[in-house]
């Protein structure tokens, strides 16, 4: 019974350590500001205002209500074991341990939401698969990627849509976008940002030779708000070619796909998946926007380096995760540790236990692990 006590007592002290952290009483006077400036009869004169103040206090919400419950049930718990030992309920002893089971499973929920807190992690995201040098093995792994991060939206509840796609020149794919949208999009893809590294026995190779390929994975937020972005259409370079890939009659018909480059960033974005061309261009002009927005909000290189992932060279050395089929199976990152030997479940969509690794080595610091670069 001492030692439910001792538990419950570090639960405590971890409830008041994450009050620290989230500065929970600015929060909660921040939260009576924007309720009392809800209640105001102006508050949807300005529609677009209102509704960023909705979201900011929705955001304050989803961290101040949960803490006052938890801050309410480690004291409840506490008082209940004292009675219940007083008393020697073996019982009540009994129901305080479930309770502190699930004051756990709240914490780390918790700790989870904290996570996605972040400026962008609300926003649907422009997910892009770039196979690294390697040939054909390379464009194979980047339509591996593709499946299982569209299994993965099919599992989370996240839209996926294709916006663009190269296909490879004998298997694979050169490039994808995708449009991924859901509740907390970026928070939860930002996991995935980076070079990701395939070990296996060549499917290509007649004599089955093992191989290594790389592939980038990089996202940018989708945002509501881009009033701010000025593009100079001097700036632009923009292509028309016909659509690729199966399809209707409309499919390679008409120079309908839109290729645009923004001549003083480099950045380049295409969209081929709409019927008309107006419609590609205003899908990759809100591309290009986001990413945009995303290099001008970037002032420090640290914030870039968040913002983009850590991907670096697409090649050795420089992988956030390693797939591993042969000669043992084994999916590792290398940056929080987190690895299973369940490769084919993992390529099949399920990386949500990577995701949740990942968010809590944000939320601890980002400590030093340093990728293994030799480890096969």
């Amino acid at each position: 019974m001492g030692e439910l006590k001792d538990r419950i007592e570090e639960l405590g002290r971890k409830v008041t350590h994450f009050a620290g952290v989230v500065r929970i009483e600015e929060r909660r006077r921040e939260l009576a500001r924007l309720e009392a400036r809800m209640s105001e009869a102006d508050f949807w004169n300005d529609r677009a205002a209102a509704q960023a103040q909705m979201a900011e206090l929705k955001g304050h919400k989803d961290i101040v209500d949960p803490w006052t419950a938890l801050d309410r049930a480690v004291k409840d718990g506490l008082e209940l074991l004292e009675m219940a030992e007083a008393e020697n309920d073996e019982a009540g002893i009994a129901e305080v341990r479930k309770e502190a089971e699930r004051i756990v499973r709240d914490y780390d929920a918790l700790e989870l939401r904290l996570a996605l807190s972040g400026k962008y992690d609300r926003c649907n995201i422009y997910l892009t698969i770039k196979p690294g040098a390697g040939g054909t093995e390379s464009c194979d792994w980047g339509e591996m990627l593709f499946r299982m991060y569209g299994n993965y939206c099919k599992r989370a509840g996240y839209s996926c849509e294709v916006m663009d796609m190269l296909p490879g020149e004998e298997a694979g794919l050169k490039t994808c976008v995708l449009r991924i949208a859901g509740p907390n999009a970026y928070g939860i893809f930002k996991a995935e940002m980076g070079t990701h590294r395939l070990v296996r026995i060549s499917p290509f190779d007649a004599n089955k030779r093992r191989q290594t390929s790389f592939a980038a994975i990089e996202i940018a937020p989708e945002l509501d708000e881009l009033e701010e972005i000025a593009i100079d259409e001097r700036d632009l370079k923009i292509d028309t070619y016909r659509a690729g890939g199966a399809g209707g009659q409309h499919v390679n018909k008409t120079e309908s796909a839109i290729r645009i480059t923004h001549v003083p960033s480099g950045i380049v974005v295409s969209c081929q998946t709409q019927r008309s061309q107006g419609d590609n261009r205003s899908h990759a002009m809100k591309m290009l926007a986001a990413k945009l927005q995303q290099l001008q909000e970037a002032e420090r290189l640290d914030e870039l380096k968040d913002l983009k992932g850590e991907r670096g060279t697409i090649a050795w050395g420089h992988q956030i995760r390693s797939y591993v089929m042969m000669p043992y199976q084994m999916v590792k990152d290398l940056r929080t540790g987190h690895e299973t030997s369940q490769i084919d479940a993992v390529l099949a969509g399920d990386v949500q236990p990577f995701i949740d690794a990942y968010l809590r080595w944000i939320l601890a610091g980002r400590p030093d692990r340093k990728a293994q670069a030799g480890e096969d």
